[in-house]
Order: C-alpha cells, then structure tokens, then sequence
C-alpha cells in the first residue's frame, strides 16, 4: 500500500481597513505600542518574521486584500517576498500555495446576490493583480458559507474553497469533498480538522515544542487505513508571533522537519488537487461558520458567543437600508449615464487597484463628453459604493462591545458613503436610517450607533 498521506497548514493573513477615509491614513491607535496602529505592531511581530523564516513557501495561505493594499505601500519588500514564494512553487510544481480572498471580509450569507458577486470578482482581480495568475481556491470570511456563495465562486472559475468540519454534511468518503451546486457544476470543499486547528489555535503549551507536537497530537490523527488521507490545520495567519509569542519559530521548524518526521507529505491544496481527485462527497450546511457555532448570528444579533451584543441587530439593519437605498440611486444614475451599474461597479475594481485612472476609466466607459465637474461627481458616486461594501467588514460585528474602534469604522464608512452620495444626488440618506440606529445602544457610555454615525457624518461633511 503506498502511503500518499498528505498534510496542510492554511493561514488566514488578515487586517480590516483602518484607513481614515478622508485622509487615507490610519490614526493612531492605543494599546499598540511600540507601534503606531495596529497593522505596523502586527507586521513587525508576524508577517515580517514568517518571511524571514520562510514559512510562506510552505504554507497554503489567503492574504486578505486590504493588508496586501497596506503592505504593498507600508512595507513593499515584505509583499515581494511573499507573492515571490507563491511564484516559486508556481513555477516548479505548477500550482501556487496562495488563495484569493473576497474582497473586504464581509460575512457572504448575510450580503445581498449582487454584493457577494463584487465581493468575490474584487477578491480575485485583486489576487491576479499581486500574484500574476488567476486564483484556483477562495478564501471566505470566516469561512461563512451559503449555496448562493459557491455559485457565485464557481461562476468565477473558483476550483475550491476550506470549511470547517461542521460546516458540511458528508454523503460519503472523507474529505476533501466534491459538492454540487448547480446546473451539474461542483466545487471541491477542504474540510479542517477542528481538533488540531482548536489545538494550533488556543492551546499554547501545545505549540510550545514542534516535534513534540508532531509526535503527540499530529501522529495520533493518522488513519492507517487511508493511504489518501488528507490532513489539515486551518488557522488565524497572526497567530503565528503575534498572538502568540515565539510560534513563527514553532511553525517554521513543524514544516522543515517535524512534519517529515511523521511520513506525512507537506502539501497545499492547489497542488494535491493536481495530483489528486477530490472522491467524497458532501453537502455544505447553509449561513454557518468557523467561528460562530450559531451559524452566522454573530454577524447579525446577540447570540452567546458575545452575550449583551443586542446593538449588533439594530446596527446591521440600518446598514442594510442605507445599502439599498444608496444602490438605487447609483442604479439611476448609472442608467442616466448610459452604463450597467453592476457590471460597472465590478470594474471600479481597477481604479480602486491603481491599474487605470479614474477619468481614463469613466471617460471609455461612458462613451460621451463629460466636463471635470461630472467627472467629479461619478468618481463620488463610485467611491461611495466601495463605503458601502466597506461597511459590513466582519469584525464591527465580531466582539460585544459597540464602543470598540471595529464597529465604529464600520459607521464611519457608512457616513462616508452618505456624504459623498449627498454630495452628488443632495438628498439625505443618514437621516433615514437614525432611528434604527438608535436602537443599537452603546452599553458603556449609552451613546448609540445614531450619534456615531451623526458626529461621523458631520465630519466627512464640513458641518
């Protein structure tokens, strides 16, 4: 019987965007000495030490892309050397250990059709622009899943996505599965071993000594039985010398050595989907997650994940409502113009990448004479669209507490797009919401995400 037993590591590299819209440059933030916000204190204690210690050639990993965006202007030598990791396995087996990401982290499930499809053709223009090639696998925020999001990836020729084992339903054989969807089309899913992933995560004597991890919680996992087995540990990236102190050592040393010591192969799912069929089947379990076992309630309401949270209700309603009611009229306007809104909105993607010029961009879109002051005016109409997707990045919903700075970026975008929208139309969108926002209620200092969002406002719009 010849042992084909494969082993996996995937790293989830992510920041949200902590950019002040109005500057473009991130505050400082507390807590975060001796750096000045958060992304510049988790380059320096993870993303720079697993470059230098090469991890990323051998791992399979997502980069998020509003930390590519980030690193690629903060620290562009850093960037270099992971995309140059990917491009070297690319080369020399065929298949690259990186995966897209969609674009700004918002929970799939909850996002409405045509907002999944930007977020998912962003991720992967994104992804081709920094590494060159098209994507085969996915990353999902959360790994928050529904039906309508795989169809979504595999319109986009996306191959394969990770899950959690909670997150499917076998039908039969082992993982990875092939799931159907539609039309007679399929997606491989990656399932996680949720112990050792637990384990990786939250267990720091565990991941004290690799060998010894290897020996005492990675070797006992082995099915002797199952020459195919495919085994994998999915993780927060930041885990690794941020979190946790001391793991990037720990992480580099289980895959140059410790690994081999267990007769496992060291692979990543774009390469053993090269070498091998995916022959389980199984279907995935509708608006659930990796780290919400109330499926995505986290994202949406209270649920005993963060007890207390009942803002987090009011909050995601109101953002909603000020979605469409910003999307019919860039709807409008868009028809005014002579364009397809979403088809355009999808491509604003190479504006936002510094691939085209704004006026360049507009000017072949719409086909017609525009003065700079319409020209002005669509760049508004625009921009507030990437607010509004913006304004649903996961972690303004993730913890309990409605003063923590996540959800209130989260309402400073929201008042961006509100302003820029008034800018261009004159009508009041953040009036409208006010009064469900009211009702999502600041626990500390009984402030609501309505003064949040009206002192945002106010800002963004010289009142």
């Amino acid at each position: 019987m010849i042992n084909k037993r494969s082993f996996s590591i995937h790293t989830h590299f992510y920041q949200p965007p902590r950019e002040d819209p109005n500057s473009g440059a991130i505050p400082d933030e507390p807590g975060t000495g001796p750096y000045k916000n958060w992304n510049e204190n988790v380059l320096e204690t993870c993303y720079r030490p697993n470059v230098e210690l090469r991890n990323f050639s051998r791992l399979s990993f997502n980069l998020g892309p509003t930390l590519a965006n980030w690193m690629g202007r903060a620290a562009p030598e850093v960037l270099e050397r992971i995309v140059n990791e990917d491009e070297v396995n690319q080369a020399i087996y065929g298949a690259g250990n990186a995966i897209a990401q969609s674009y700004n982290h918002s929970i799939l499930p909850l996002a409405n059709s045509r907002d999944k499809r930007t977020q998912a053709k962003w991720g992967i223009t994104a992804f081709e622009t920094l590494f060159h090639r098209a994507p085969e696998g996915l990353w999902l925020p959360e790994t928050a899943v529904d039906m309508e999001t795989l169809v979504v990836l595999a319109d986009n020729h996306i191959k394969f996505t990770i899950l959690a084992p909670w997150q499917v339903e076998v039908m039969e054989g082992k993982a990875p599965y092939e799931v159907e969807i539609k039309d007679g089309r399929s997606i491989v899913v990656f399932v996680y071993h949720g112990g050792l992933s637990s384990t990786v995560s939250f267990d720091t004597f565990a991941t004290g000594n690799a060998d010894a991890f290897a020996e005492y919680y990675l070797k006992p996992e082995i099915d002797n039985y199952d020459p195919d087995q495919f085994l994998m540990i999915a993780t927060d990236g930041e885990l690794y010398g941020h979190h946790q102190p001391f793991r990037d050592k720990f992480l580099a040393h289980l895959l140059n050595g410790s690994v081999k010591e267990t007769g496992l192969q060291l692979t990543w799912p774009g390469l053993w989907l090269k070498q091998h069929t995916a022959k389980g089947k199984a279907r995935i379990i509708d608006n659930t997650s990796w780290s919400c076992h109330h499926g995505v309630e986290r994202w949406r309401a209270e649920c005993s994940c963060t007890p207390g949270s009942t803002w987090k209700a009011p909050l995601r309603r109101g953002l909603d409502q000020l979605n469409e009611l910003i999307f019919l009229d860039f709807e409008k306007m868009c028809g005014d113009l002579g364009i397809e809104p979403l088809a355009a909105r999808d491509a604003y993607i190479k504006v936002m990448l510094r691939m085209e010029k704004f006026e360049d961009w507009i000017k072949a879109l719409v086909k017609r004479d525009l003065t700079s002051s319409d020209i002005e005016r669509v760049r508004k109409l625009f921009d507030a669209q990437v607010a509004c997707q913006q304004m649903f990045t996961s972690c303004g919903w993730f913890f309990d507490d409605l003063s923590r700075i996540e959800p209130r970026n989260n309402i400073s975008y929201a008042a961006h797009a509100s302003a820029l929208m008034n800018q261009v139309t004159g009508n009041d969108y953040q009036e409208a919401i006010q009064p469900i926002l009211a009702g999502a209620v600041d626990e500390k200092n009984h402030l609501t995400a309505a003064d949040y969002l009206r002192s945002a406002y106010r800002r963004f719009s010289g009142q």
